[in-house]
């Protein structure tokens, strides 16, 4: 994998970070999840998915019985946007190299909400038609199955989400971790 260096300012996401946040989990994982970007928790401790959307999406996991080391989390973007706005094309694009290798050579990708999607997928329509379907994207010429699902804080506002994002991690186990 290939990783920022530490004083990355290929983008001016690095002007308010406080860490990068870089990929936790099993690197060797053969599913990877990505989220949008991370926030105000994940900037200060430098890991993804350890605030509120964290919490979220660890309760899910135990419920399905998927253990969070199991898999490999990150960001589309290694630095937290201010005011936690959705990352820009441009940033995105900055951060592609770093993304497209931890994506490399896996079996699937779970996109986590819109920006994971947009970026991954380039679909930016509603979320409910492409929920749970498999997609097919591109990393470094290869095709990986690509399963677009709602963000651990939609779970939040949309009653329905936190089922979806359920199913979807249910069948990320059933086909890849039994």
């Amino acid at each position: 994998m290939i990783s920022p260096e530490r004083d990355c300012a290929l983008c001016d996401l690095h002007r308010w970070r406080t860490n990068l946040v870089l990929p936790k989990g099993d690197y060797g994982s053969p599913v990877v999840f990505v989220g949008e970007a991370p926030g105000e928790n994940e900037d200060l401790q430098g890991k993804p998915f350890v605030g509120r959307a964290g919490a979220i999406l660890d309760g899910i996991m135990d419920e399905v019985g998927l253990d969070r080391n199991a898999v490999m989390i990150t960001n589309t973007v290694k630095c937290r946007p201010p005011r936690n706005r959705e990352p820009q094309p441009e940033e995105m694009a900055a951060c592609r190299r770093f993304l497209d290798s931890e994506l490399k050579g896996r079996k699937a990708v779970v996109g986590l909400g819109k920006s994971s999607i947009k970026d991954l997928l380039g679909y930016e329509g509603p979320m409910a038609p492409i929920v749970n379907t498999r997609q097919a994207i591109d990393v470094d010429g290869e095709k990986v199955v690509f399963i677009p699902t709602y963000h651990p804080m939609a779970c939040i506002y949309q009653k329905d989400a936190r089922e979806h994002l359920k199913l979807t991690i249910a069948m990320v186990k059933e086909e890849f971790f039994s």
